[in-house]
């Protein structure tokens, strides 16, 4: 009777420790099956929120027109201009700290801000200052608008033509500048071809694959080692510019191999790149949404091609 009691016991036990593993496998799949819910807020959920005391709403647009045409309530503008700079001919790139600073401080951001991003360009701009609020250290509360003002006003949202006055505020950086990629930086990746660096090239396929060259560069084809993932096809179709489902956001990133390591249960980091660090920006966002660890080669592809660096083509599949 002893030995029998003995055996049930190490049976409840072995059951117990199973259910716990089982339950803890389920727990860990759920939270890397989760995005970062707040870097994407819906029109539905901005309406309800808009006199909120500590929600600042900015619209990133290449000009005035864009804005002025009519935008969110309390939306504030900054320009594409302001937020990039040419360096040694290179365009797109990050001012200076100091630089960026004044300029969110002027749009009224502050530490506490709640802030929503929305744009031109099908969500771009608004995934570049994104980018570069996350380099600034600023964007743990910061997300963008789903399907953007073409969503908000399909679903008959106001808008007005009435702009306000903010006080500038202070704002304490921290800068991510790890974020940041450089061209050394890529050498070496493509080089080594190391299988923990997911490199995508957010550009279109015929830009990617080298039939057809890119705006202002000498070379086609792609960064060595690197698969291409064109940011407009996150994008669902239709007149507003809204994310794809998860499922069909993580499917994407994986068939450019950045699907998860099973062996050390962990997701590859994902460097996105483009022509000049714009349309990459975007699937940064995403990369990021999605729980990746995520960087970007700002200088891009026009940078690579100016440094010499080698360039892949291929087929159209």
């Amino acid at each position: 009777m002893q030995a029998l009691a003995t055996i049930v016991s190490a049976a409840v036990l072995l059951l117990s420790v199973v259910t716990v593993a089982a339950q803890s496998a389920a727990q860990s799949k759920a939270k890397v099956d989760q995005p970062l819910s707040g870097m994407l807020v819906s029109p539905g959920w901005l309406a309800a929120h808009l006199r909120d005391s500590d929600l600042v709403i900015l619209c990133i647009a290449d000009d005035q027109s864009f804005y002025s045409a009519g935008h969110i309530p309390g939306a504030r503008v900054i320009r594409l201009s302001e937020i990039v700079t040419t360096r040694e001919g290179i365009p797109n790139q990050l001012p200076t700290v100091d630089q960026l600073q004044k300029v969110f401080e002027t749009a009224g951001l502050s530490n506490g801000s709640r802030t929503v991003l929305y744009g031109a360009r099908s969500g771009m701009l608004a995934a570049r200052a994104y980018f570069t609020l996350d380099y600034l250290g600023l964007a743990d509360r910061a997300a963008l608008l789903d399907g953007g003002i073409e969503r908000w006003r399909i679903e008959a949202r106001p808008v007005t033509t009435d702009v306000r006055t903010v006080p500038v505020s202070h704002l304490q950086i921290h800068p991510h500048r790890e974020i940041v990629v450089d061209t050394s930086q890529i050498a070496e990746y493509a080089h080594t071809g190391t299988r923990q660096i997911a490199l995508i090239d957010a550009r279109p396929p015929l830009e990617y694959t080298g039939e057809k060259l890119s705006r202002d560069v000498s070379q086609a084809g792609h960064i060595p080692s690197a698969k291409n993932l064109y940011w407009r096809d996150l994008l669902s179709g239709g007149e507003a510019a809204e994310l794809r489902p998860i499922p069909e956001l993580r499917a994407l990133f994986a068939a450019a191999g950045a699907s998860t390591d099973k062996d050390k249960n962990k997701d590859k980091e994902v460097i996105s790149y483009c022509r000049t660090g714009l349309q990459s920006s975007f699937d940064y966002f995403v990369a990021k949404y999605l729980g990746y660890r995520a960087r970007m080669y700002v200088g891009s592809f026009y940078e690579w091609t100016r440094s010499a660096g080698m360039v892949e083509r291929s087929a159209v599949k």
